[in-house]
């Protein structure tokens, strides 16, 4: 009889779960059932473009549907509600019940608050294509709104966080806001774009003078950077910082952090911070027939510190993931997770990036590390077969 191996989450750790699971089994040997809030698989790591209208929606949702087809792998578009570790079964929100003889946890992270006041109910954050989706349309009507009122708050844009994805999507508004002040009638001058970031520096991890390189190439487009002053509180339409200041706006984007996935963290598995404990066979620590892929789960680098949640991490982790479901039913040998990273690319808006690549950690600037960044995710696509998606 077939096994059924059940799979939370369609991103990137979850996909490649399930698509590297399929290679090593027969739809005989294994059932496989992919759960996901969305009927797309998303490309996380692209929707700043989405959020500034720079990309089309299909460019970053593809639909699981056309990825998993002739793959023999079920789709079921539905909200996790609770993993019952117990009886090996998980409930869904529209009160479907599955069982499986393996899991695949891969429900990746959510947005962390760190409890400031205010924030989470005010505040627009970019974690889905829904999300991206939302902020374009409001950032246009807030231009649209300040033509009108002349209201300063309405031309006050505040991105709370200054790693990858603020500074990527600051870039994005830099690029995207002078277009449509002169569309709406408004002079850019106008307009006031805050990046704030409680660290001493923007890009933490990033070589110092690639770092400078941002800040210059952004600041020349209007984007002004408050770092080390943290983000204290939101009221309506008011940001206080830790300084004394505040800054009064109607559009605040909080990209200040991410924590574990609170399905995970509440369902029983042994968590640190919210985020399961893993082997290194990516298997749960506390129960060997759940896997995990993805920020659902922290895994330990050579030194003893957490390796990074990143997309290309994810990906790898479904990849291994994949093959050790098989070796599980087979009591074969299963592959330890030993990650390569690529390096790192960040955007800086339409025609600049930064980056670092290959082990050697080689840095790029401008033209070079904007088409590098442009080719990983075509990379990407057509791995993963997206770019059939994308044009069909």
């Amino acid at each position: 009889m077939a096994k059924h191996i059940v799979i939370l989450g369609g991103g990137y750790g979850g996909l490649l779960s399930a698509l590297t699971a399929r290679k090593y089994m027969t739809a005989e040997e294994a059932t496989i059932t992919v759960v996901n809030r969305f009927p797309s698989h998303q490309i996380i790591t692209e929707l700043h473009r989405l959020a500034a209208g720079n990309l089309s929606e299909k460019a970053v949702a593809l639909p699981l549907e056309k990825l998993l087809r002739g793959k023999d792998i079920n789709l079921i578009v539905d909200n996790v509600e609770n993993i019952v570790l117990d009886n090996s079964r998980v409930t869904l929100a529209g009160g479907e019940s599955l069982k499986y003889d393996a899991l695949v946890v891969a429900l990746g992270s959510e947005t962390a608050f760190f409890g400031i006041p205010g924030l989470q109910e005010y505040s627009f954050t970019l974690k889905s294509v829904d999300e991206a989706n939302k902020l374009r349309a409001h950032v246009e009507e807030r231009i649209v709104a300040y033509s009108q009122s002349k209201n300063k708050a309405d031309a006050t844009f505040v991105v709370g966080g200054g790693g990858l994805t603020g500074i990527e999507l600051v870039g994005e508004f830099a690029d995207m806001l002078p277009g449509l002040c002169e569309k709406n009638g408004v002079e850019f001058s106008d307009i006031s774009l805050y990046c704030v970031e409680a660290g001493p520096s923007i890009l933490a991890g990033f070589a110092p003078e690639l770092v400078e390189r941002a800040k210059t190439s952004l600041e020349k487009r209007g984007v002004q950077f408050l770092t080390g002053v943290a983000v204290t509180e939101m009221k309506e339409t008011t940001v206080f910082l830790k300084d004394g200041s505040s800054i009064e706006t109607t559009t605040m984007v909080w990209t200040g952090g991410v924590q574990g996935n609170s399905v995970v963290a509440n369902s029983g598995l042994e968590v640190n911070r919210g985020r399961a404990t893993v082997t290194e066979f990516l298997q749960s620590t506390s129960h060997p027939e759940v896997f995990l892929a993805g920020d659902s789960a922290v895994v330990m680098g050579p030194e003893g510190r957490p390796f990074p949640p990143t997309a290309q991490l994810a990906w790898q982790m479904g990849e291994v993931v994949g093959h050790n479901l098989f070796a599980h039913f087979k009591g074969s040998k299963m592959n330890s997770f030993s990650p390569v990273f690529s390096g790192t690319l960040g955007s800086l808006g339409r025609k600049d990036a930064i980056g670092t690549i290959g082990a050697s950690q080689i840095k790029l600037k401008g033209t070079p590390a904007s088409l590098m960044k442009e080719a990983s995710n075509v990379r990407y696509l057509a791995h993963i077969n997206g770019l059939f998606a994308v044009a069909y």
